[in-house]
């Protein structure tokens, strides 16, 4: 193979042939500069050096144009030829995307490594698809059918099963690489079932245009959708402290800063297991090697847990760690969301997770300083708020193009690294602007073994409005009054505990005290979580509902039998804490056996005194005479 051949759709242009041959003027570190280039335009592919590295135009001034190279460039000479070919950086798209681990420009890692060993030789080509695997084409539409951009014309499965995911891997039309609004439209002249690879026609059109299962697309252009959709449906995460205090919604965006050892990439982790998401996309841009590595082993051995088999047959991985080139890094998420965007015109809810943006916009400050941009705030572009907003604008719950109707979403969860945990640094607070959701880690939490390690007093989200409805349809019609109860209890002890650094824990009254007591319920067994626990590393909306339920009328039941002179000392909270903590870790066969006995539990432990108290499912009860 060789190393111009581009695999990623672009066509190979022969403006060198008819022109002079461009030849490099100058090369610093990721960057260099070529002449005669006048004829190219920005973000075009070029084949750079007799080693055919892949770079990107970047500037263009007058025949002089400046070059972002994304493979390395040590050895890389004065004089070696610069060949444009008429294409931008595109990824392949079609079956056989799952599962796959590719590099920051959409190469099938494990392709490069057959041929360069465990260090990836310059220069190096790599198909992001497999262009011999055959794949069975079942038809959905019958010659002489009229279709367009969008429209399902037929699947593609591996033999006689489904996709590895466990769904079927739809064909579409492909979008027009043209301009904008321009569509491919035309009669079925050719179709039928077969096997084919997928680079080869399974249909054709009465204008004699070829279809095949693949197609390539432009990884900085959005694809087009048919009409973009409220965001009101939620994403169930599976962790208590989001899914009650901090919903994200499909086709939502969230930021998730945190610093050096907070637990980012297990909350990352947590949530491409248990997320409600047809199709995970993670993004490792620019961590650590051995973080990567790490992850590479126990991502294929993760367990599915709706379907029993591995969680990466429905994820792919975007990898680009930090010894990595520079640039690849800051092409690696746009490859991500590109592919994201395909499984979405699908009609399937997508999950991309980035880790992290921090290393994203290093390599944008790296660039921006050898091209001697105007430096902003700490030495970012000053186009950093752009960029992001570019990345984060993709998200959408949309109704695609074409036929059938079909309804997909993606959502992006992008970590942050901030130097030193400090919120307050350039690209945090650039995220946070543009995020729908902020879900801050804390470093105290972390050291506590608090998992997730969510500071509550930071974090927020602009969709508890949005999902409101959705949510209470699933967890029942008290969701938004248990949620302000948790926020409000979490809000008192903190206000108590500076209190009691003050004047101690012993002068507070019982009835502080009581709520510091419950507080600590909240956050030790509702909040945290256990990412290990089969049972626990998982709950659902509703059994959360009941959880947070439990604890609500465990303290106002404690706060009556307090105002009618009972004292905090005769109430048996140990005991209460129990039965909470028995309902948690109950599987669901066991839930209601679980629930019932805390009920009573509960009425033993904090006896009823009050003229009138709220039985555990939110209906009134009548009051017990006093003798």
């Amino acid at each position: 193979m060789s190393p111009r051949h581009d695999q990623r759709g672009d066509r190979t242009g022969d403006r060198a042939s008819t022109e002079e041959t461009a030849r490099l003027v100058r090369v610093t570190g990721a960057l260099a500069e070529a002449r005669p280039l006048a004829s190219v335009s920005r973000y075009e592919l070029v084949r750079v050096g007799e080693q055919g590295l892949m770079g990107e135009v970047l500037r263009i001034d007058g025949d002089r144009a400046t070059l972002q190279i994304h493979e390395e460039t040590a050895g890389l000479g004065l004089g070696e030829p610069v060949h444009p070919t008429g294409g931008s950086l595109t990824v392949e798209l079609g079956p056989g995307l799952l599962g796959s681990i590719l590099d920051g420009v959409g190469r099938r890692l494990e392709l490069l490594q057959e041929v360069s060993g465990p260090y990836l030789r310059p220069g190096l080509a790599a198909p992001t698809l497999d262009p011999a695997r055959r794949w069975t084409f079942e038809p959905a539409v019958a010659p002489g059918v009229e279709v367009s951009t969008g429209d399902v014309i037929g699947t593609a499965s591996a033999g006689n099963e489904k996709g590895r995911s466990g769904f079927v891997h739809r064909i579409l039309v492909p979008p027009c690489m043209g301009g904008a609004g321009e569509t491919i439209r035309g009669r079925i002249a050719r179709i039928g079932p077969c096997r084919a690879t997928v680079h080869e026609p399974v249909a054709e059109l009465e204008d004699g245009r070829a279809l095949r299962l693949a197609h390539a697309w432009p990884v900085r252009r959005p694809r087009p959708v048919g009409r973009r959709l409220e965001s009101d449906r939620p994403l169930v995460t599976g962790q208590r402290v989001l899914d009650l205090l901090f919903p994200v919604a499909e086709g939502g965006t969230v930021a998730v800063p945190g610093g050096f050892g907070t637990g980012k990439t297990v909350v990352e982790q947590s949530l491409a297991k248990h997320a409600a998401a047809d199709v995970v996309v993670f993004v490792g841009c620019g961590e650590r090697g051995n973080e990567i590595a790490e992850l590479l082993e126990e991502f294929p051995e993760l367990e599915d847990p709706r379907t029993g088999r591995p969680l990466m047959d429905r994820s792919v991985l975007v990898v680009n760690t930090s010894n990595m080139p520079v640039v690849a890094r800051e092409a690696s998420i746009y490859l991500g969301i590109t592919i994201a965007e395909y499984f979405r015109d699908q009609g399937l809810g997508v999950a991309v997770l980035v880790d992290s943006l921090s290393r994203w916009a290093e390599a944008l400050r790296e660039i921006g300083g050898r091209l001697q941009e105007m430096p902003g705030e700490e030495g970012y572009p000053t186009y950093l708020a752009s960029r992001l907003g570019q990345a984060y604008e993709r998200a959408d719950r949309v109704e695609t193009l074409g036929r059938p109707a079909r309804t997909g979403a993606l959502t992006v969860m992008a970590a942050v690294s901030p130097p030193g945990g400090d919120f307050s640094e350039p690209v945090t607070q650039a995220t946070i602007r543009l995020a729908g959701g902020l879900w801050a880690l804390d470093a105290e939490l972390a050291r506590e073994r608090h998992f997730p390690a969510i500071d509550w007093q930071t974090s927020y989200s602009l969709f508890v409005e949005a999902t409101a409805g959705a949510i209470t349809d699933a967890a029942g019609e008290d969701w938004a009054e248990l949620r302000r109860r948790c926020l409000e209890l979490l809000q008192e002890e903190s206000e108590l505990r500076e209190i009691a650094a003050l004047i101690g824990l012993e002068a507070l009254q019982d009835r502080d005290r009581l709520t510091l007591e419950t507080a600590t319920i909240l956050r030790e067994e509702l909040l945290a979580q256990n990412a290990f626990d089969p049972v626990d590393a998982f709950c659902p909306v509703a059994k959360t509902c009941l959880l947070a339920r439990l604890l609500v009328d465990l303290l106002d039941r404690g706060r009556a039998a307090l105002d009618t002179g009972t004292q905090l000392e005769t109430l048996d909270l140990a005991a209460a804490r129990g039965a909470l903590v028995r309902v948690r870790r109950a599987p669901a066969d066991e839930l209601e056996t679980e629930l019932d006995a805390a009920r009573e539990t509960l009425l033993r432990a904090v006896p009823e005194t009050a003229a009138e108290s709220r039985d555990l499912d939110g209906t009134p009860r009548a009051t017990r005479e006093e003798p």
